[in-house]
């Protein structure tokens, strides 16, 4: 397995599954037309292997590009404002700022010679097209391969449209055996049917079956499966009465566009009654799914919660279902055409509603579940499974906010998702979510007093201190007026972040302190008490109180361990390492502000990753290294810039940056001061996170 560094230089590339079979031609026309255009748009209608051919094409092309080949799947994609925000995440970009997401896209890619592989753009094609035509002038590097069922339109754009394969007959003086169809169908019947092979006794019907299908992949596969139960001449039959089923019924449809649906429709056929209504209840899931979630949105009266596990496992076997093995436990997935199949089954039953209704409250019911045990010893395994939800949490988000009769539904859900919002790396996208529900519930209520004060705990997080100030400050009066007695106390919580990032050092001892006082009766770990001590010993350390500091963290970090809380603990060492180095205690500094940066891998959490090198910077100053300490400044701050505002764009975290830039110029002189940095602005997050914890040697750190 590659290491993060190496991750984040090579790419996101998923691994090609099975092999590639055919297309060579084809394959070297998409790389040559890569010498001629920085847009490649391959084209084609759904199971004609668009995506397939994009992955074999990226990975074949990766040695050329220094900077990686990366994957962005757009197919589970709904809202078109959220292009840009798929495209950072899956580039590895930590920005959860509030400035324009294009601006930092742009800013990260510039100066970057990588591939970027936009998956299924043709229901979001006008964000693709906008997004592309910007990242393509803005960095003269990056190339794009786009797959669509129609081009983008997008100024120098080459478009190669993918016919699907050659059948038996299309090349006269071919073999049937070399046909590139039936050499797809003999390897993947050969997966489902060990020993199977194409010889002279079925080459006949396995030709035939190919014609049929009209050399589509998707449909070879389908057919395929069959061969568990099925002969190539009765495959056959049934697919002619399939077709005869249809032809009077799709009369408009194109040809390869019926033959697709005939196949997809017999295997339809072919499955158990069961087993088709639970496919099409599952396609109500976006990206992929465990099986407690499968049974609590798919099961009811007609569908026993018992017989869901059998009746997946015989979706598995028919190749309708994809299933991996993930570390949290076995996950299924519907790839996007079978899931498009099944959700108009699930209209034509008139069960949609009323499946998108339980598959919201499942998620909610686990968004509630995370936010419980988020101070607990779990802490990184529900950072992990709710990264790993993050589509399906989309697709509730979408059902709420569609529908004005379930917003406060969606206040509700997007509130309790306030730990992924902030801890788990998404405050742009829970920013964007949260405001957008506030204004489609403008009447004060519970719900809304609390999304408010989430919002405010984003907001501060982003660096944004007075749309922070803002949204607290409107929490506070609601939660007056509707009686909401802890929303008042937390939207006091946040006033005083607000304040502790905007210098108001004052104003922020006393909010903070009233908040840490009500929530130690209530012990409300997070938001509410852990982050109030840890942000109160910041400030009491700014005003030279540093024994009452440091009595506080000691206690936040056994209160931390009691419960087996890292999150907040991370932050309670990094705060107890400014102290150290304050008090002389360099070396114990050193160790604190290691074991901080140690804990926040587990979250990649770059806000706090860069807290942390910003503090052992300064401890190189004081241990007379100035080299390390400016190339760390200089890590910190690209990574700063791609997290949001550098040091908050608050004046406490200015003033001591500044005072080690100056030491550190002081030091070494100006011109090497600049040279040594501008090695570290070249490491990337997770080199510059093992720089600093003494992993990589000084002398020579990896640049990217």
């Amino acid at each position: 397995m590659a290491s993060p560094a190496e991750w984040r230089r090579t790419g996101n590339l998923p691994a090609e599954l099975t092999s590639f079979v055919g297309r060579e031609r084809l394959l070297a026309t998409i790389r040559q037309r890569f010498q001629e255009s920085r847009l490649v748009t391959v084209t084609g209608i759904g199971g004609v292997g668009k995506s397939r051919t994009a992955l074999r094409v990226a990975h074949q092309m990766s040695p050329q590009f220094p900077d990686g080949v990366w994957y962005v799947d757009l197919s589970r994609l709904q809202d078109p404002t959220m292009v840009p925000h798929a495209v950072t995440a899956a580039l590895g970009i930590a920005d959860q700022s509030a400035r324009p997401e294009v601006e930092t896209l742009t800013e990260w890619i510039s100066q970057r010679d990588l591939l970027v592989v936009l998956d299924s753009c043709e229901h979001l094609l006008e964000a693709c097209a906008v997004l592309v035509q910007q990242l393509l002038h803005a960095a003269p590097r990056l190339r794009v391969l786009a797959t669509s069922r129609q081009s983008l339109g997008v100024q120098g754009e080459h478009g190669i449209p993918l016919a699907p394969l050659l059948v038996p007959g299309d090349d006269g003086g071919e073999s049937p055996f070399l046909n590139e169809s039936i050499q797809l169908f003999a390897e993947r019947a050969s997966a489902v049917l060990p020993g199977y092979t194409v010889d002279e006794d079925n080459i006949g019907a396995v030709s035939e079956l190919c014609r049929r299908l009209d050399g589509i992949p998707l449909a070879i596969e389908l057919a395929s499966v069959r061969l568990r139960a099925l002969s190539v001449e009765q495959i056959l039959a049934l697919l002619t009465d399939r077709f005869s089923l249809l032809a009077g019924a799709s009369r408009t449809a194109l040809p390869r566009h019926q033959t697709l649906r005939a196949a997809i429709g017999w295997s339809h056929e072919l499955c158990e009654p069961a087993e088709r209504l639970l496919w099409a209840r599952l396609s109500i899931f976006s990206g992929d799914f465990e099986l407690e979630a499968a049974r609590h949105v798919c099961a009811s009266e007609d569908l026993p919660a018992e017989q869901v596990l059998d009746l997946i496992g015989g979706l598995v076997e028919k190749s309708i279902l994809l299933s991996g093995n993930e570390r949290a436990g076995v996950r299924y997935r519907l790839i996007d055409t079978l899931r498009h199949y099944g959700r108009e089954w699930l209209d034509k039953l008139g069960e949609t509603d009323q499946v998108r209704r339980r598959h919201r409250d499942y998620y909610l019911q686990l968004a509630e579940r995370g936010e419980r045990a988020w101070s607990g010893p779990r802490q990184v395994y529900w950072f992990g499974r709710m990264r790993q939800e993050h589509d399906n949490i989309r697709a509730a988000l979408d059902y709420c906010l569609g529908d004005p009769a379930e917003a406060r539904t969606g206040l509700d859900l997007l509130s309790s998702l306030w730990f992924m919002w902030v801890a788990c790396g998404f405050a742009r996208e829970g920013r964007l979510y949260l405001e957008r529900a506030l204004h489609a519930s403008p009447q004060p209520s519970r719900e809304r007093c609390k999304a408010l004060w989430v919002l405010a705990y984003v907001r501060s997080a982003q660096g944004d201190t007075a749309g922070a100030l803002d949204a607290a400050e409107q929490c506070a009066s609601e939660a007056v007026r509707v009686g909401d007695s802890i929303a008042v106390i937390l939207a006091t919580k946040m006033q005083g972040t607000a304040a502790f990032l905007q210098g108001d050092l004052h104003k922020a001892t006393a909010l903070l302190g009233v908040a840490i006082e009500f929530h130690r009766s209530g012990r409300e770990l997070n938001p509410g008490l852990l982050p109030a001590i840890v942000e109160l010993a910041v400030v009491l350390t700014q005003q030279n109180e540093l024994a009452e500091a440091e009595a506080l963290l000691r206690d936040c970090r056994q209160l931390c361990g009691e419960r087996g809380e890292l999150w907040l603990r991370s932050y309670a060492v990094w705060a107890t390492a400014a102290i150290e180095r304050m008090t002389g205690r360099v070396e114990d500094a050193v160790l604190s502000a290691q074991e901080s940066l140690r804990i926040k891998r587990h979250f990649h959490d770059v806000l706090g990753a860069v807290l942390a090198m910003e503090t052992l910077s300064q401890l190189a100053v004081e241990q007379g290294d100035p080299s390390r300490a400016a190339r760390i400044l200089g890590a910190a701050q690209t990574n700063w810039r791609l997290f949001g505002l550098p040091q908050f764009g608050s004046p406490f975290f200015g003033t001591e940056h500044e005072q080690c830039v100056k030491e550190c110029k002081r030091m070494l002189g100006e011109d090497a001061y600049l040279d040594v940095y501008q090695q570290g602005t070249r490491m990337n997050f997770d080199e510059a996170v093992s720089y600093a914890m003494g992993e990589i040697d000084p002398a020579a750190p990896p640049a990217t």
